[in-house]
């Protein structure tokens, strides 16, 4: 049978097209909402930690959305790849919320630490669902700009968002920096709710805009291990939140961080596709590059305000502005990358952006040990940025392309869960390294040495990213 109307042309049809301007705009928005919140309760965490009387909690605060969050992907990327990406979304939206509403009302510190917990199970849940989302709407050659639209979206919040939060909290009370993002999560999703009509009532998740139902190939049936990958995920928090919390114990704290990163990465096995932790060519070298690319920018972003304040006495301000220059050029090369398309290739995307954080890291390792101006670090980070920007995107849609329709759930999971343990793995670590040293100059040069080193990891996998999709579900062949 005939279609009714034409499916806009790949080449004419932009992510702002009439068919897809809705769901473009509300994904961004969600994604933008995550984004400010995560940065603005950075702000505002000092001023609820000493109004609450919460110090002893104030890391687990930060810890514990980043743990559930990784329970939050699983459990999105099981559900999405059983029944399609509508009902996770729909319950990581209201999970979100409720954490929100918990944290906004929380008059003491637990209280506020359980709403944080609830956020990240739904902040890590939407992320996955999100993705398979997009799998589903867009054609694939509109991947690589919806893609670079949510970069821009996590950019946005960091120009803004803390100076935003420290304004409410002055004027108003901590507590509208939560609650004032609940009134925004759901008109951001309401647009999002036309396009996912379409995708409702299949186990794929629908067919996709513009297609026929004859057109899609009916996926072959999986064998869930829901449950199991779910035992899998809590272990993993559970490692991330005793590394990160074993600098305070006195006595065994090494012997638990060592414990804790053995247990994370035998847990993280059959959350990630076989071959991922051996850097096996393909799809498992994509997943672990992301891993990589977070932990070594990440895990050198978080101290160079620190440096910047202790070596160079800059204000704390002037030193949060280095972060801004990162986050442009971020999002720079995202656009970058986006209008690119095809002409750069997704490889070559990849290795240029994880030579390019290398450098960086490794400029700012030299420019510490060296004493060298402070301008060196701020303009190394700039290229960071670029860095991440240009290859972030590109290993997204990397995941899709490498995803058959049965496992797009798992894989937009694993990319996540990539992502996230690398960082928090990285975090936890330079944290312990920079307790150790008795110098601050020593602590500096420590942790940029081992985030030097997770770069030169990033380059020598990132060639392997390129591979022929195996046909075979990455899923099915998880351990």
């Amino acid at each position: 049978m005939p279609r009714t109307a034409p499916a806009p042309s790949l080449e004419s049809a932009g992510i702002f097209h009439r068919d897809y301007l809705l769901v473009t705009l509300g994904a961004c928005a969600l994604v933008f909402l995550v984004a400010f919140e995560s940065l603005a309760v950075t702000t505002i965490m000092p001023l609820v930690s000493r109004e609450l009387e919460g110090a002893s909690l104030y890391a687990l605060a930060f810890a514990g959305p980043l743990a559930t969050g990784v329970i939050g992907m699983v459990a999105a990327g099981n559900w999405s790849d059983r029944r399609g990406p509508v009902g996770p979304l729909y319950a990581s939206v209201a999970m979100f919320v409720l954490g929100l509403l918990i944290a906004g009302t929380s008059v003491t510190m637990p209280a506020l630490v359980a709403g944080r917990l609830v956020q990240g199970l739904g902040g890590g849940a939407m992320t996955v669902a999100l993705y398979v989302v997009i799998a589903r709407v867009y054609p694939p050659a509109l991947h690589p700009k919806i893609f670079a639209a949510f970069s821009a979206a996590w950019v946005i919040p960091s120009l803004v968002g803390p100076f935003a939060a420290g304004i409410v909290a002055q004027l108003a009370s901590w507590h509208w920096v939560f609650l004032g993002v609940v009134g925004l999560v759901v008109p951001a999703l309401l647009m999002i709710v036309p396009a996912l009509r379409g995708l409702r009532g299949t186990p794929d998740g629908g067919t996709p805009a513009g297609a026929a139902p004859g057109d899609m190939p009916t996926p072959a049936p999986r064998k869930s291990a829901g449950s199991g990958r779910l035992a899998w995920a809590a272990l993993a928090a559970l490692a991330v939140l005793g590394l990160n919390l074993s600098s305070r114990l006195p006595v065994a704290g090494g012997m638990v961080a060592v414990a804790a990163v053995v247990i994370a990465l035998i847990a993280v096995r059959p959350l990630v596709p076989r071959g991922t932790l051996t850097a096996r060519r393909g799809l498992p070298s994509v997943i672990l590059t992301r891993g990589l690319a977070s932990a070594a920018f990440f895990g050198a972003e978080v101290y160079l305000p620190y440096l910047l304040v202790e070596r160079y006495v800059f204000s704390p301000t002037l030193a949060g502005l280095t972060l801004t220059g990162g986050a442009v050029a971020w999002a720079v090369g995202s656009a970058v990358q986006g209008r690119l398309g095809s002409r750069l290739d997704h490889r070559r995307a990849v290795q240029i952006g994880a030579a390019l954080v290398l450098g960086a890291v490794a400029l700012v390792l030299v420019t510490t040990v060296l004493s060298w101006p402070a301008a060196v670090v701020i303009t190394a980070w700039v290229f960071a940025g670029g860095g991440m920007g240009l290859m972030y995107a590109r290993l997204s849609v990397m995941t899709l392309a490498l995803s058959s329709k049965e496992d797009e759930g798992f894989n937009s999971s694993a990319m996540s869960i990539s992502d996230s343990l690398g960082g928090a793995l990285s975090l936890a670590t330079t944290g312990i390294i920079f307790a150790a040293f008795p110098t601050t100059a020593a602590s500096f040069g420590g942790v940029f040495a081992l985030t030097t080193v997770i770069g030169v990891a990033a380059v020598v996998v990132a060639p392997r990213v390129a591979g022929r999709p195996s046909g075979r579900s990455a899923a099915a062949a998880a351990r």
